[in-house]
Order: C-alpha cells, then sequence, then structure tokens
C-alpha cells in the first residue's frame, strides 16, 4: 500500500506538535491541568486530528477525538465557571 503526504496530513501533524507541546508544559509545570491553555490546546488539538481523520478515516482514532473535543469542552467550560465565581466572590 503507498502513502502519499496530503494536506491534511500536515494539519494533523500540527495537532500532534501542540499536543506533545502541550504536555510538556504541563509536565514542566509551565500550565495548569485545570487552566484554559491546556483544555484550548486539546481542543484544537482534537479539531485538527479530526480533519486529519475526516479524510483518512480509523474509528478508534476519531472515537478517542470525540472523547477528547467533548471533555476539552468541558474543561473550558469550567475554567470560565470557576473564573467567573472568582469575579463574584472576590
Amino acid at each position: 500500500m503507498e502513502y502519499t503526504y496530503e494536506w491534511s496530513d500536515f494539519v494533523g501533524n500540527v495537532g500532534v506538535v501542540i499536543l506533545v507541546g502541550t504536555f510538556a508544559l504541563l509536565q514542566f509545570g509551565k500550565i495548569d491541568a485545570k487552566g484554559f491553555w491546556y483544555s484550548f490546546n486539546n481542543m484544537v488539538v482534537a479539531i485538527l486530528l479530526g480533519i486529519n481523520l475526516y479524510y483518512k478515516p480509523n474509528l478508534s482514532s476519531i472515537i478517542i477525538e470525540v472523547f477528547w473535543f467533548a471533555l476539552s469542552i468541558y474543561g473550558l467550560v469550567r475554567w470560565y465557571r470557576s473564573r467567573s465565581q472568582e469575579h463574584v466572590d472576590g
């Protein structure tokens, strides 16, 4: 089977770079796992990898990205609510 590198592969690879970079920032203590950037970056990764998976489908990876996206949205909502609550309490 021949493999061709398409634009969608590039988009997916950008997502991989963001994923690895975000994980590194988390491990180095530069971002908070409950903060905005962790969830936002993970949402962007799910979108970028989802684009690649649209053109080169793999069911298991699609399932992972759907949950990754949903959990990232949950994290962003939770971050927003905690931030809003700080303004009310503060």
